[in-house]
């Protein structure tokens, strides 16, 4: 489906249609960076490639003011339980994109005090691969979600 920036016949929308479409313009992301990844995630909100063009204006520290989770590098045992706490402090809707090998599989590291893949602690939407992915990567993980949003994909 081509990106569109403003609803699609605004007049005989769909009540669901206009309020998914509301939703992927404001999203306000939570921070989960744990690795090296992380560097990348916050260069993405930089004057060079600037998320707020998409309705992220800041990350968020408070999960309650957050509808986005953003999983940058590799989560170890210890750390899954306060994922998972942060997750169900979130607002619904809400949503988990995994940035980077490690947190989509755990990465080089196959042991046994990293998660392999945090989809075994939260619900994934979206993966982004590489290590470490770029902004330009995350970026379209971003759009990608955006676009499954207003789709229905993921109604919850």
């Amino acid at each position: 489906m081509a990106r569109l920036t403003t609803p699609p016949n605004l007049l005989t929308m769909t009540l669901g249609g206009a309020v998914r479409w509301a939703q992927t313009r404001s999203m306000w992301p939570a921070t989960f960076g744990l690795a090296c990844c992380a560097i990348e995630m916050m260069s993405t909100g930089a004057a060079h490639n600037d998320i707020a063009r998409f309705g992220m204006e800041v990350f968020r520290a408070s999960p309650r003011q957050a509808d986005l989770m953003i999983v940058a590098g590799r989560v170890s045992q210890k750390m899954a339980p306060v994922l998972r706490q942060v997750y169900d402090q979130m607002a619904d809707p809400k949503w988990v994109i995994s940035m980077g090998a490690c947190a989509s599989s755990g990465g080089m590291f196959n042991n046994y005090a990293l998660v392999q893949g945090v989809d075994h602690v939260v619900p994934v939407d979206v993966y982004i691969p590489g290590c470490p992915p770029g902004p330009q990567s995350l970026i379209h993980g971003i759009l990608t979600l955006q676009d499954q949003i207003v789709d229905g994909a993921l109604a919850r």
